[in-house]
């Protein structure tokens, strides 16, 4: 059972990895989950081929207690791997969702992982099913396969390139047959997707942290609408998907991103530092100390401190070791839920005019509670300052967001937000003011430099599953 907090926040999407031509390649590939985490707590896997056989270990849990010591890790063998690492954002939480998929098609074994999430996979899915397709799971990653499969192309990647052709929405893939890997990123670049070597061997991330633990050298980003293919022969690179603007997730910046990895070329650590900055000199607040909402917050509180003059304190202690609640989560339980979580620091906090910084305000019932903890502790006044703009339209690309209709921005205006959170004061930074601390000059109006639907609306790619079952995955796909 989920701990009782966990409704009120944004869920990371996945994680992918590849190794080609390591020995080592599934310890490899397990090391880069573990770098990977922080972008999907429920499940992991890995593939790996042998030369002769291709074996899968698929599990529910933490990369650590999936690939530690149960042992699992010894049974995949190989010198080619990939991994997978998925919070359920299409598909469900089951085991017959955990990727990488595999599946034995005419011209031999492929295995897929993929981060993202298709706009027009239960469109794509009801056409197949039609024609005879038999699915053996709900996620979107095996609408792919399928397409794959029934290619008329002949060599695998001919096929992917067909498949890919018919998908919509935004992805980053890995891709595993017996001769290949393969990473495909989408036209809009929505998704991050990362080249690195380890002693002449290639590797493929999702972030650079990936490649930082296993001491891999940062190559480059693939591509927006780039196919690499990587054979003993080398590295080989196709732009089959023609181009389109680039749209990469701003929200990478702001939040699901490891602070310490690099992504379009800028430090996501820095960049949430001068969003920071960014906020102090649009939102100012007459306070005694910056004080971070625990992990998130943490960069962003330390740019407003230091563009505003004002200590930073760590006024909230995180507890790192909450994972799943150890009792039923009764109406009380959930109340006091997030003190599982966040205890105030009484005795920094006790008579302080407060600033909070957050990384956003999803529901607000989580950042109502955080105020009035902070008030409980003893704090004389408490001022909210949120490093992103309003979330106000929910994200089809692969992010777990509740409906729009649940959003707290979505329902209030500023003054009915503060008022719901019962701060004193509440800001949050503007669009211009974010893509400022990207190292952008503003966004332009009609046509931003990265995908901001969350924030502004304007959706890059059409969501064409536009309404479906009030499930868990299809939740992202009802928009008005």
């Amino acid at each position: 059972m989920a701990t009782p907090f966990d409704g009120d926040t944004l869920h990371e999407e996945c994680g992918v990895f590849g190794v080609f031509g390591r020995d080592d390649a599934p310890a490899l590939t397990a090391l880069g989950l573990h770098s990977l985490q922080h972008r999907g707590q429920e499940a992991a896997g890995i593939v790996s081929f042998d030369g002769t056989q291709f074996t899968a270990e698929r599990h529910m849990g933490l990369v650590g207690d999936v690939f530690g010591k149960s042992g699992h890790i010894e049974s995949l063998r190989g010198d080619n791997a990939i991994g997978h690492v998925r919070y359920s954002t299409t598909g469900g939480s089951s085991a017959r969702n955990i990727q990488p998929m595999f599946a034995d098609l005419a011209g031999g074994g492929l295995a897929l992982a993929h981060n993202g999430n298709l706009t027009n996979a239960r469109a794509l899915r009801l056409d197949l099913v039609r024609n005879g397709a038999i699915f053996q799971s709900t996620s979107d990653t095996e609408t792919i396969i399928h397409l794959v499969a029934r290619s008329s192309y002949g060599p695998v990647v001919e096929k992917l390139i067909d498949a890919l052709k018919h998908v919509e929405g935004a992805y980053s893939l890995v891709a595993l047959t017996s001769k290949k890997l393969i990473g495909v990123r989408d036209p809009y670049g929505v998704r991050p997707l990362v080249l690195g070597t380890l002693e002449g061997s290639y590797i493929l991330a999702s972030e650079t942290c990936a490649l930082d633990i296993i001491g891999a050298d940062f190559v480059r980003d693939i591509e927006p609408g780039e196919m690499v293919i990587i054979t003993h022969d080398g590295l080989e690179s196709l732009k089959p998907f023609g181009t389109r603007p680039k749209r990469f997730c701003i929200f990478e910046y702001v939040y699901f991103a490891r602070p310490d990895s690099l992504m379009e070329g800028r430090n996501v650590y820095e960049v949430r530092k001068r969003i920071g900055e960014e906020l102090a000199l649009e939102a100012p607040a007459d306070a005694d100390m910056v004080v971070p909402v625990p992990d998130s917050g943490v960069p962003a509180a330390l740019g407003f401190s230091q563009a505003s003059g004002l200590p930073f304190e760590l006024g909230i202690i995180r507890n790192h070791y909450v994972g799943r609640t150890f009792i039923e989560p009764t109406d009380r339980i959930r109340h006091l839920g997030v003190r599982l979580k966040h205890n105030p620091n009484r005795e920094k906090l006790r008579g302080q005019r407060v600033v909070l910084v957050d990384d956003s305000i999803v529901r607000g019932t989580t950042s109502k509670k955080i105020v009035e903890m902070v008030r409980d502790a003893g704090a004389a006044e408490v001022h909210f300052r949120i490093a992103s703009p309003p979330t106000t339209h929910s994200c089809f690309y692969g992010v777990d967001t509740p409906n729009k209709e649940d959003l707290l921005a979505h329902k209030l205006d500023l003054e009915g937000m503060r008022e719901f959170i019962q701060a004193d004061s509440l800001a949050f930074i503007s669009m211009n003011g974010l893509y400022r601390a990207t190292g952008e000059a503003r966004r332009t109006a009609g046509a931003p430099q990265f995908c901001d639907a969350c924030f502004s609306g304007e959706y890059p790619i059409a969501p064409t599953d536009a309404v479906g079952e009030k499930t868990r995955q299809l939740s992202l796909l009802v928009e008005a």
